[in-house]
Formats: C-alpha cells, sequence, structure tokens
C-alpha cells in the first residue's frame, strides 16, 4: 500500500469536493510532504489514477479568477468512500506496514469510531505477538545471538522491531481506552479526559 493513496483519499474526505492543489495544501500543512512519498506530482497523478478507477468523481471547474486554466474538483464516490475505510483499517492493523503508511493512518485515525480504531489496534498488537513469537520459537533455549554473526543481528533486529512495535501499539490502545482524540461519531465537548 502507498502512503499517498491512503492521504489523498482521507484529505479529500474531510475537505470535500475540492481540486488538487487545496489536497497538495492540506498534505503539506500536516508535514506529510517531509515523511511520505506525497508529493505535488504524486498528489496530482493519485487524484487522476483514483478518478479513472471510479473512486473519486471529477469535475470541471469555471476559469481561474485569475485567468488561470480552469481547475479539476474531485469528490469521494461511495467506492473511494470504501476504499479509504478499508486502506485506513488495513494500515492499522498490519503488523509491519512501512512507517509513512503507519503514520499516515495514525494521522487519520480519527476518521474511524473509538470501537473500530481499537478493534484494528487490536489487531495489530495480537499479530506482533504471534511474529515475536514465531521468530523466537525457531532459537534454540538460552542462544546467545551475538555468536551467531551476521544473522544474530539480523534475528536480533526483528525481535526489536516486534518488541517496539507492540510497544507501541499498546500506548496507543491504552491512549484510546483512556479518551485520546476526538473519534468519529464524538462531539468534541465529550471528549474524556485521561
Amino acid at each position: 500500500m502507498k502512503p499517498v493513496r491512503l492521504l489523498v483519499l482521507g484529505a479529500l474526505r474531510r475537505r470535500g469536493r475540492t481540486h488538487g492543489y487545496q489536497i497538495r495544501a492540506d498534505l503539506e500543512s500536516w508535514g506529510a510532504h517531509e515523511w511520505s512519498t506525497a508529493t505535488s506530482g504524486s498528489v496530482y497523478h493519485a487524484l487522476k489514477s483514483m478518478a479513472g478507477q471510479g473512486l473519486l468523481t471529477a469535475y470541471e471547474s469555471s476559469l481561474s479568477d485569475a485567468g488561470g486554466p480552469p481547475r479539476t474538483e474531485y469528490e469521494l464516490t461511495d467506492k473511494g468512500e470504501q476504499e479509504y475505510l478499508d486502506l485506513l483499517h488495513r494500515a492499522l492493523a498490519d503488523r509491519e506496514p512501512t512507517l509513512e503508511v503507519l503514520g499516515a493512518a495514525v494521522g487519520l485515525i480519527e476518521d474511524l469510531s473509538r470501537e473500530q480504531a481499537l478493534k484494528m489496534l487490536r489487531a495489530r498488537a495480537e499479530a506482533m505477538r504471534e511474529w515475536r513469537a514465531s521468530i523466537a520459537a525457531h532459537l534454540p533455549a538460552d542462544t546467545d545471538l551475538d555468536t551467531w554473526g551476521p544473522v544474530g543481528e539480523v534475528i536480533a533486529l526483528w525481535l526489536a522491531t516486534a518488541d517496539t512495535g507492540a510497544e507501541w501499539t499498546q500506548r496507543m490502545i491504552r491512549r484510546l481506552e483512556e479518551g485520546a482524540f476526538t473519534m468519529a461519531g464524538e462531539s468534541p465537548t465529550a471528549r474524556q479526559t485521561p
């Protein structure tokens, strides 16, 4: 999964019908151009591609007041809405998405209900526990990975990645359980304070 697709769909969903320049500006205001592949060209390419796939409806707007060419405005279709939510769910539940994809999903997590987000993060936590257990199951008791050379370093990296990912996921679960963030369907004033 590419983060640009998730980011563009999420930004468009939040904005409603709008043009690519506004989507790009929104993503830049989130800093996405610094930590993801959401560059100007990739945003416009994603919009055109997803319109061709029926995920977006494209509307030609009138000429700009400044005399520039007409802008194309985009709006999510029902299929695009479903694609967005599917991508968001997959990114949060996956035990090893790229950091860009996970970052995009966490940045958009408030588009889910609290129950949905917790369900996805608990699935991720379980997948990480299973992955770590599968790595450890192949190691003899009292294994000293330092004696295994580069292979030992690879295994140590996998174990550390599993442990760190599980720790971060548990932190997110705790924060959501304690009422962090204003999730879909919640009013900002109803937010619980930890």
